[in-house]
């Protein structure tokens, strides 16, 4: 079996990379998909449907275009890693977990310890938390070989 895996959350480190690069030095049977990561062209999504005068509608516009890919994959994953970093507040990745616990799809949350406490409904409906991509890459490991 191939597993897809979904990788979901922060876009400003390079997490995604090192679980790939991670999953193909163990010749781990995955493959990945993710939601946009190019920022602008995520908030610019819903342009070609016309100018919008108020954020807000180019926001919601946007966000439903992006919709179709973000909810298409995730509901055609066998399993999701949500990045959470300190930088910036992930709403989206938050949402992404939200919607994976409601599908009972299985997802596994990345973020350090200092960020437990406002994440801890989000974490309590992970199958796992860990705090670095290696660990990750560890997990896959375990759940697709063993």
């Amino acid at each position: 079996m191939i597993w897809t895996v979904y990788l979901s959350g922060e876009i400003h480190t390079d997490w995604r990379d090192k679980i790939m690069q991670g999953s193909a030095a163990a010749d781990l049977p995955v493959e990945f998909s993710s939601a946009v990561t190019d920022h602008d062209a995520s908030d610019a999504a819903g342009d070609v449907l016309g100018s919008e005068d108020q954020p807000y509608w180019r926001d919601h516009k946007s966000s439903k275009v992006n919709a179709i890919r973000t909810r298409s994959l995730l509901e055609n994953c066998d399993i999701a890693v949500v990045r959470f970093g300190d930088k910036y507040k992930q709403w989206n990745a938050a949402f992404d977990a939200g919607y994976c616990a409601a599908m009972n799809k299985p997802y596994i949350t990345l973020h350090d310890e200092s960020i437990i406490h406002p994440l801890k409904e989000v974490d309590a409906a992970a199958l796992a938390w860990a705090q670095t991509p290696e660990q990750v890459v560890e997990l896959l490991r375990y759940v697709t070989k063993s």
